[in-house]
């Protein structure tokens, strides 16, 4: 327990963040695997990774692997990705990250003793055992739905809220952006010394952007403001003559068909609980996809998506977008990291919001809620 407990939040009229306990203890952690991570609907992908029947994807949810397939008539179906015989990985994570299974396959074979499923989970053989003694059970099912191109997995279906309940009035906001369209066209992994929502928290506001991005300050000229007075639903605009997010302002590439005229030429953001953040230019979606390892690490990745008519120009260089992406997600990870070691000293037991950062603030109200807390 500190010794320097913080001020009231009636003496100084700002919004309470989280306890420290929160963003750095390992009991808090287990109860968030239990909570949000397990009950919740989490981003693990995108549905064009999976293009053919058998093609599978091996994920890791807060610690937990599972499998994602493409099933014979075309859906998606999901699995712990453990044998129901003696307990063995079904399919191992690559050395790349653990993201990717192996290639199409119809049936998924244990390594260990050959038990197989079908792509529905089914157990189908079960070597030198006759069938009055093969038990008839499947893998352990999750829940997986699609929204916008990305693939959610829900590790408690049958208590499980729907996909479109959870996401609420972004799936409206977000509406004139081809998201399900969308192809990959860079991706960018960083290993970030933060806790996740610490991370969501930063992502959430732009009170730091000042100080900390004087490039994309350059670029959108509102956030040297702190945030403050920005409309985000109806996007933010950037400095004269720039109308996306690269150093520049300007791409070769034409925004997206479809967008109203001020989604033409303004940005948007939108964070969509509990791990994707959005952040949505006239001509590419910069998707961020959280994957935490603990308390005190979180895998971020950065996937640049663009429309299929772009990627598919002879001249496509998405490098005007990882330029002005990769500096700014630099900037984050270190003043992140460095709120994750500023927390860890026994003088730290939480702190305040300001104004600037009632969306951000927004997250710990969203937290308590699904922690269970009044």
């Amino acid at each position: 327990m500190s010794d320097h407990p913080q001020t009231p939040a009636d003496e100084t009229g700002l919004i309470p963040t989280l306890d420290a306990a929160d963003y750095l203890d390992g009991d808090v952690w287990a109860e968030e695997r239990e909570r949000i991570w397990f009950r919740q609907w989490v981003l693990v992908g995108r549905d064009h990774d999976l293009p053919s029947p058998g093609d599978r994807l091996v994920v890791d949810v807060a610690g937990e692997s599972i499998v994602v397939v493409r099933r014979a008539d075309g859906g998606l179906g999901g699995f712990y990705n453990v044998c129901r015989h003696r307990g063995s990985q079904l399919v191992e994570p690559t050395a790349e990250g653990g993201t990717w299974g192996p290639p199409s396959n119809p049936m998924i074979r244990c390594p260990y003793h050959a038990w197989t499923y079908d792509l529905g989970g089914r157990l189908v053989n079960a070597p030198f055992l006759d069938a009055e003694r093969t038990p008839a059970v499947a893998l352990y099912p999750v829940g997986v739905d699609c929204w916008g191109g990305f693939v959610f997995v829900n590790l408690s279906p049958t208590d499980a809220e729907p996909l479109a309940a959870q996401l609420g009035p972004i799936v409206d906001r977000v509406q004139r952006y081809p998201l399900a369209d969308l192809r990959r066209g860079a991706i960018l992994r960083y290993e970030v010394a933060a806790n996740w929502k610490v991370v969501a928290e930063n992502y959430n506001e732009c009170y730091h952007c000042g100080q900390v991005h004087p490039e994309l300050c350059d670029l959108v000229p509102a956030f040297r403001r702190g945030g403050v007075g920005l409309d985000w639903p109806d996007g933010i605009p950037h400095r004269d003559g720039a109308w996306t997010f690269t150093l520049s302002g300007t791409s070769d590439r034409p925004p997206f068909p479809g967008l109203n005229e001020a989604e033409q030429v303004r940005h948007k953001g939108e964070l969509i609980y509990p791990n994707l953040l959005l952040s949505l230019s006239a001509e590419h979606v910069a998707a961020f996809h959280l994957r935490p390892r603990g308390p005190g690490a979180t895998v971020v990745d950065c996937e640049m998506l663009f429309h299929p008519d772009a990627l598919a120009d002879p001249g496509f260089d998405p490098s005007d977008v990882v330029e002005l992406w990769d500096l700014v997600n630099h900037q984050d990870w270190t003043v992140c990291a460095g709120v994750q070691r500023g927390m860890a000293s026994r003088a730290w037991s939480g702190g305040w919001f300001a104004p600037a950062e009632d969306d951000t603030a927004e997250i710990t109200a969203w937290y308590r809620r699904s922690m269970g807390r009044s």
